[in-house]
């Protein structure tokens, strides 16, 4: 056993080896050891005082990993004597350990095994730890009250069901600890109190209950920042306790202020003033409310500090000559200043912030040194977002005296003016664009003349950017041929400095330049095609070095962008050239590194190109599919990690951490993830833009996308596998029923749990939206009665959040922080909750659209919920979707229906004069439905609606912006009424009153209801709609090309075709058409010729 035993310690030695074929070879023995072999040995080498502290670390580090791996398949079957033994061995070698490192190593050890010896009822199976906890805790050994300091905050729930019996003795051990002389003791305590409070984050009372050590608390992070022996962890837990229970700090919010503006102020420690920065900012967005009204006095004390940041900068004298950008240090003080800053008006908002803010940047925009100059303007691009609303009072003056900026001396001024200018374009989009124009677009082309100066040349292009990407494409017409002109002579130029300098960064900005403006201006472009596309196209033929891929994805993607715009006629011949470039280097593309940013760039270009070709893209499938499948199939790289290994690999690029309890946290490698999503995306493009013709990659594409909807790293790509599974379904039907219908099944029970779990509701309702389609799309066929009753589960639950989540904001209006801050908030969350609805209603509309009246007997589970959400008092979006359910319900289930009136009846009335369009819209919809569809017994409930519609449509607003959409569709109701359910009503009575009501054009849906039945009158010779001697002829075909010159029904629809033989049949009668014509406007003229001349 002796030789195992250090055959094995051997082994440790191995596992640290700087030789990788020797760390390897260990590595595989290592894990062909069996589990009980590897425990013991482990053990005995933690307790094996002769081998070097780094072997024992390492058996411990392993012993840790092994306990959460690998002991819950394996401890049922193990050995009692080596259970005890183990258990036995932790406590004991707590004790008796002199090294500091590895008796902490231990204690983590002893965390690890008492986390699994909880079982499912909270009972801890290990009771001795309990004991050793409390025997250690009372020591005056220093070394074994920190080991039990140590346990606990690794485990806080270590008591398990045990721990409101023992929650006063932990109270006090941890208040005890806080006040113990010992720094090591007291500091400690603060990150097991944290721990605690991180355990217990929703359970307010059980935290209120430490309530009284935050003095205590607050204490200690104040000396470790003097002191400065705790490696700045006991400010890092205030910013914990912050964000997950932000309102326990409510009691000492002035002392917590105090200490971080001290340490602002006075600390020599930037990383440190950044923490104290960081709790400031982290208690403003997770407590709004309180903070604005408990802590505002503070923020003129915190603006100056944060703008201190910002202006700490170098002066470089080749910062604006660069051509290769480096990353910009996230820790750096302007960086940091900066997001704090756009964090902070975010979360508090302009009232709050923006007077502070122009105070101190009226007077550094005013200051000699550059770097206030800089930091000012760079403050406005920061709180534009955050400050919107208030800011807005300002813009006339700020915008002038950013537009003077862009001719400051200092490179870098003018370039902060570009990036002012660029973000306020983006953040108070479109008025901005419509209102400074003028100013701002030759501001931004003086900007593209400054050759001495590439890096402020190119960010003045940046800003033109986001100018055009949200203009209004009437205004940059305005501009097109100065911006055009322009761009092209800067282009010319680039190309040249390319071949001759190697220069691209200015190259790389304007290709993006040309294409957003190409993109706003679409067809109006198409007179400097040939100016640019020749340029283009060379670029991407000859940008093929490594150094020049950025550059090369640009081109491709502003070729397409073009491409787009003047559309396939124009593009055509050198769509297919770029294409042919693509296929003769096709090779290349398994060559392709994964982070290659061309990638992503070519995967969004080829969706725009199948766009543009059509049908004639699928030539090309087999050599981008190949491509844009590596992409999507991407795989991230992740691990479940301890704190430790947390600052190990944090130090590494591109990995985001998040704490999932009892100090572990879950890692993933960003990298890649955007392009994933990108790819994800073009394969719903292209599975849309080529229905069959996409058939032969449906099932390669489907098995990948499915697994996708559990893809928790990227909202955008589980976003893109819900979307795409409807349209999968339509490119699969050309290979038959049998195979749609087995792809389907594979489909179907994920989608619906997908629906279940999601954690996002813009995701939700796009999964929602997903499967609505495709129960339309499937038919009959697509739900078992088990299915139907997993989905109507799901439904329920969601209704019943529904109800939870409104409660709760309505708990969160009473609140003493509550004010209109937080009340815009809780507007996005009614938003949010609103769209969910919405979704629901989708699914439930294809549920019965599908089944009719067979879907009644699972409805009636959810009906209760819908007869609540049209109550009265509950707010307007309720009612429009639960009225849009019960219009589906007499829609499918027709004279079934009547068995729910006692459900919707009274209030579907009453909603038809509702203040809200929405509703009344809804409403009225209900009521043709009830005519159409509803029978006789409905007869006098139609009767009854019609006082209400006609009050509606004759209001003096009826036809306003907003209400125009109801009203038309209630005068569609009344339509449908006089013409299927008319038993209970006077319909020549009604004619006169009706007809006055034409034109109608904004609702294409309903027009050929009210228009058919006009249709019906004329051809009848009705002489109420006729008139006396046919005198309501010329209104008739005035109210016909009326609908048709505003685009209000579709030509291709029989109703049309109607109206516009009524308007040749008037032809014949030269005198008539001449009354007719009289009346028209030159517009509906023109109309009606062409009419005249259409082939029917």
């Amino acid at each position: 056993m002796a030789s195992e035993e250090q055959q094995f310690c051997q082994l440790l030695d191995s596992l640290m080896s700087l030789d990788n074929n020797v760390r390897q070879q260990a590595e595989t023995t290592y894990g062909q050891i069996p589990f009980e072999h590897k425990l013991v040995y482990l053990v005995k080498c933690m307790r094996n005082n002769g081998l070097a502290v780094a072997s024992r670390t390492l058996a411990l580090v392993m012993l840790r990993r092994l306990i959460s791996t690998s002991v819950d398949e394996n401890w049922a079957n193990l050995n009692e004597q080596i259970k005890t033994t183990l258990k036995a061995e932790l406590l004991t070698s707590v004790q008796q350990e002199t090294d500091q490192s590895i008796r902490k190593k231990i204690t983590d050890v002893i965390a690890e095994l008492a986390r699994f010896l909880i079982d499912d009822d909270g009972t801890n199976r290990w009771p001795e730890v309990l004991q050793f906890l409390f025997e250690l805790s009372n020591s005056q050994d220093i070394n074994l009250k920190e080991s039990a300091l140590n346990i606990f905050t690794s485990f806080p729930g270590i008591f398990g069901s045990q721990e409101q019996h023992y929650i006063q003795v932990i109270h006090n051990l941890l208040s005890q600890s806080l006040s113990d002389p010992n720094k090591n003791i007291s500091y400690l305590a603060v990150k097991a109190v944290t721990s605690f409070l991180k355990n217990h984050e929703n359970e307010n009372q059980t935290i209120s209950l430490f309530r009284d050590c935050l003095p205590l608390l607050l204490k200690n992070v104040q000396e470790s920042a003097v002191d400065n022996t705790d490696n700045e962890e006991l400010q890092k837990c205030l910013i914990e306790i912050a964000e997950i229970a932000p309102k326990f700090l409510k009691t000492v919010l002035d002392q917590v202020f105090e200490l971080c503006i001290h340490i602002l102020m006075h600390n020599e420690s930037t990383s440190r003033k950044h923490l104290a920065l960081e709790v400031i900012v982290t208690l403003a967005e997770n407590a709004s409310g309180m903070i604005r009204k408990n802590a505002a006095k503070y923020v003129p004390l915190i603006v100056p500090q944060i703008l201190a940041m910002m202006v700490d900068l170098d002066d470089d004298p080749e910062w604006s000559v660069q051509d290769e950008i480096e990353d910009e240090d996230e820790e750096s003080n302007p960086i940091t200043g900066e997001s704090a800053m756009d964090r902070l008006a975010c979360a508090l908002g302009g009232k709050t912030m923006l007077p502070h803010i122009l105070t101190n940047v009226n007077q550094m925009l005013a200051n000699s040194d550059w770097r206030y100059r800089y930091a000012g303007l760079m403050t406005l691009s920061s709180t534009a977002e955050g400050a919107h609303k208030q800011m807005e009072a300002y813009l006339d003056q700020m915008v002038d005296g950013i537009v003077g900026f862009l001719k400051d001396p200092h490179p870098r001024v003018r370039y902060a003016a570009c990036n002012c200018l660029g973000q306020m374009a983006t953040d108070f989009a479109p008025a901005f664009e419509k209102k400074y124009h003028a100013k701002v677009v030759p501001g931004l082309l003086m900007i593209l003349d400054d050759e001495a100066n590439p890096r402020v040349q190119a960010h003045g292009g940046a800003a033109l950017v986001n100018f055009a990407e949200d203009s209004p494409k009437n205004i940059l017409l305005n501009y097109l041929e100065q911006i055009l002109s322009k761009l092209q002579d800067v282009l010319v130029k680039k190309v040249y400095e390319l071949a001759n300098h190697k220069r691209k960064l200015v190259l790389e900005q304007i290709v993006t330049t040309i294409a957003a403006v190409a993109d706003t201006v679409e067809d109006k472009f198409e007179a400097y095609y040939d100016k640019f596309m020749p340029k283009l196209k060379y670029l991407f033929v000859n940008a093929t070095t490594p150094d020049l891929r950025l550059l090369r994805g640009k081109t491709i993607e502003c070729i397409s962008l073009i491409g787009l715009a003047v559309g396939k006629d124009k593009f055509l011949q050198d769509c297919q050239d770029v294409m042919e470039t693509l296929l003769r280097t096709q090779t290349n593309f398994d060559n392709l590194e994964d982070e290659d940013p061309q990638i992503s760039y070519m995967i969004s270009s080829w969706a725009r190109m199948c766009k543009i070709l059509g049908k004639d893209f699928e030539k090309y499938l087999p050599v981008v599919m190949g491509p844009v499948l590596k992409t999507a199939s991407f795989k991230p790289e992740i691990a479940v990690v301890d704190e430790e290994e947390v600052k190990e690999i944090s130090d590494e690029e591109d990995w985001q951490f998040v704490t999932i309890g009892d100090q572990q946290s879950f890692g993933i490698k960003t990298t890649g993830l955007e392009e994933k999503a990108t790819a994800c995306s073009m394969l719903v493009c292209y599975a849309k833009e080529l229905k069959e013709g996409f058939a032969q990659y449906t099932e390669e594409v489907t098995k990948l996308m499915v697994p996708l909807f559990k893809f928790y790293f990227h909202d955008g790509v589980r976003t893109a596998a819900a979307e795409s599974m409807p349209h999968l379904l339509e490119c699969a039907q050309i290979r038959g029923e049998q195979y749609v219908c087995e792809m389907w099944n594979y489909i179907c029970n994920d989608l619906i749990k997908a629906i279940d779990s999601e954690p996002e509701q813009e995701v939700l309702a796009e999964l929602m939206r997903a499967f609505a389609k495709c129960v339309e799309f499937m038919g009959a066929r697509a739900l078992n009665q088990e299915q139907v009753q997993t989905v109507i589960k799901v439904l329920d639950k969601y209704l019943a959040e529904h109800f939870t989540k409104q409660q709760q904001r309505h708990e969160m209006r009473r609140d003493e922080d509550y004010d209109d801050e937080t009340e815009d908030q809780l507007l996005d969350e009614d938003d949010f909750d609103a769209l969910i609805l919405s979704k629901i209603s989708d699914i439930i509309h294809s549920l019965f659209q599908v089944y009719k009246v067979g879907f009644s007997e699972a409805f009636d589970q959810l009906v209760a919920h819908f007869d609540r959400l049209l109550a009265p008092e509950r707010p307007y979006t309720d009612r429009q979707w639960a009225l849009c359910v019960w219009d589906d319900v007499i829609e499918f289930c027709g004279p079934d229906s009547i068995k729910y009136q006692g459900y919707f009846l009274k209030r579907l009335l009453e909603s038809l004069v509702d203040e809200a369009p929405e509703i009344r819209q809804a409403a009225s919809y209900g009521c043709g439905m009830m005519a159409m569809n509803g029978g006789a017994q409905y007869a006098q409930a139609c009767a009854s609606a019609v006082p209400y519609l006609i009050q509606v449509i004759n209001d003096r607003e009826s036809r306003s912006v907003e209400n125009v959409q109801a009203t038309e569709n209630a005068i569609s109701a009344v339509t449908k009424i006089m013409k299927y359910n008319n038993s209970a009503i006077s319909v020549d009575q009604l004619l006169p009153t009706w007809f006055s009501w034409l034109p109608v054009y904004d609702d294409v849906e309903e027009t050929p209801h009210t228009y058919g039945y006009l249709c019906d009158q004329v051809e009848a010779n009705n002489e109420i709609i006729l008139g006396v001697n046919h005198c309501n002829i010329p209104r008739i075909v005035q109210v016909i090309v009326d609908c048709i010159s505003r685009e209000g029904i579709d030509m291709e629809n029989i109703v049309a075709k109607r109206m516009v033989n009524i308007c040749k049949h008037v032809q014949s009668n030269a005198a008539m058409m001449q009354a007719c014509v009289t009346i028209l406007t030159p517009d509906q003229k023109e109309c009606l010729q062409k009419l005249l001349t259409m082939s029917t």
